[in-house]
């Protein structure tokens, strides 16, 4: 196997492992939130919030992979 053919195995290991997570993650943070707010609905208006905002912050892990990514690709 020469290099430019591990470059795309790699790159594409990369992004490919490194979404599982943030998908995972961002399935349990809204089936989480939709449980609480079935239970307390008067409760969505803070509940909704803190639901994006840990979302943004859990797929910036995907960001990071896809970084990692491009570098092996282009670097």
């Amino acid at each position: 196997m020469d290099a430019e053919a591990a470059k795309y195995i790699g790159a594409g290991l990369a992004i490919g492992l490194a979404a599982i997570g943030p998908a995972i993650g961002e399935g349990f943070i809204g089936g989480k939130a939709l449980s609480a707010i079935g239970r307390n609905p008067e409760a969505s208006n803070k509940i909704v919030p803190f639901m994006f905002a840990t979302m943004a912050v859990t797929e910036s892990t995907g960001i990071y992979g896809l970084v990692v990514a491009l570098l092996i690709l282009f670097a």
